[in-house]
């Protein structure tokens, strides 16, 4: 039986539109996304420079970070750990202890010829920022485009994921909240990273590829 989302008015109130939650999601068939053989992390120069070509040839990628979680009250993280980007077929994963990845970071980041398409990007464009000493340019946050579009709240991936591709996206937390800053990450961080991205390029095709500032 197909699960299907919509607005939940009362029907003395504005008409509005809620995202699905993940009660309702989790009824979906789960979401297809990268697998290990996909991802692809940078290690030297000549590798930062050929995912350098391949995301500019794409022209537009999923864009996300992750960083190691800080339990200290007071403590923050000095920047991301990694910085992800996805086309249609593959990610990539910078790890941004490797000094020698962070020019090319910095390039596509900075670069007006390549769209950078996710979730709720506030946070990791201020640490960025941070970190790197950069504005993020050419970024479309599809949290912007949902709020256009009548949803009130942040729609994030999950929600995102359900009602557009009408897929179950889950999020371990045991992977959430993992050590981020290895060198050596698991399957299982890299797959989970290479996918936040990866999704949202998949939404955001599905919505129509909708350009910046526009809904």
């Amino acid at each position: 039986m197909a699960t299907s989302f919509g607005s939940r008015d009362n029907v003395n109130a504005p008409r509005r539109k809620t995202a699905p939650g993940k009660a309702e999601t989790a009824l979906l068939e789960p979401f297809e996304g990268l697998a290990i053989g996909d991802v692809f992390v940078p290690v030297t120069t000549d590798d930062c420079s050929a995912a350098l070509d391949e995301i500019r040839t794409a022209g537009a990628v999923g864009f996300d970070t992750e960083s190691k979680p800080v339990f200290r009250k007071g403590v923050s993280r000095p920047g991301p750990d990694l910085v992800q980007f996805a086309t249609s077929h593959r990610a990539f994963i910078f790890q941004l202890q490797r000094t020698e990845c962070r020019p090319f970071v910095s390039e596509i980041l900075l670069a007006d010829d390549i769209l950078k398409v996710g979730f709720d990007l506030r946070s990791d464009r201020c640490a960025l920022h941070k970190f790197l000493g950069i504005e993020v340019k050419s970024v479309l946050d599809l949290c912007a485009v949902f709020r256009k579009r009548g949803y009130r709240n942040t729609t994030g991936v999950r929600a995102a994921v359900g009602m557009v591709l009408h897929r179950s996206f889950n999020k371990s937390k045991h992977v959430t909240t993992s050590d981020w800053s290895k060198l050596q990450l698991s399957s299982n961080q890299l797959v989970y990273a290479a996918n936040d991205a990866y999704a949202a390029l998949m939404v955001w095709e599905a919505l129509g590829r909708p350009p910046i500032g526009k809904k």
